[in-house]
């Protein structure tokens, strides 16, 4: 049995990941049905999947100590108890994260390989290069994007799918979280 391979992802509706401005964590648009959702998500057994840039990401903002952000919240928390298997040439193990290892090698191979042997779901959040090349080889299953009701012209930093392959793509669930934001999960086809 080939294990399930879900992207999940944050966005502005203009496309980024990230800001380089002052709209705090999750662009200000939290609410108590969002942070509901994300914990239930992260409450199933599965295995996470990160890129060594995401990786280092997560750790740089979980050492600054930080507690007025995403960082504080329990869905977090929970993704950081999960075993996770981080795809790199350049970090060497032990990482500081509870239940992590290494896996050098080309990032197809290796995510190909956990689908065919993991017993539990896999899932990336964030991740954007590695999981634009998983895309393009067919490896992921779902897209699920959490789209936040703010544009960021002006300060967004990493879009999405900037320099992504072109896909189809078949709506499977969505939902509306507090009034504004969507969470859309897609099923992703090569387009072409």
């Amino acid at each position: 049995m080939t294990a399930t391979y879900t992207f999940d992802v944050f966005s502005t509706l203009d496309g980024f990941g990230a800001h380089s401005g002052d709209w705090g964590g999750y662009w200000g648009k939290q609410g108590p049905e969002f942070l509901d959702r994300r914990l239930a998500l992260y409450d199933r057994e599965q295995r996470m999947v990160f890129g060594a840039n995401t990786y280092r990401a997560h750790m740089q903002m979980l050492a600054s100590g930080i507690e007025e952000s995403e960082l504080s919240d329990p869905w977090v928390t929970r993704m950081r108890g999960l075993p996770a298997t981080v795809v790199s040439t350049t970090l060497e193990g032990p990482l500081d994260w509870p239940d992590a290892t290494v896996v050098s090698g080309d990032a197809v191979d290796v995510v190909a390989r956990l689908k065919e042997e993991s017993e539990v779901p896999l899932r990336s959040h964030g991740s954007l290069s590695l999981n634009q090349a998983l895309m393009a080889a067919g490896l992921v299953d779902r897209v699920q994007m959490t789209v936040f009701p703010v544009i960021c012209g002006r300060t967004g930093v990493d879009p999405v799918f900037g320099g992504a392959a072109d896909f189809d793509l078949e709506l499977i669930e969505r939902r509306t979280l507090d009034g504004h934001t969507q969470e859309l999960i897609y099923r992703p086809t090569l387009h072409g």
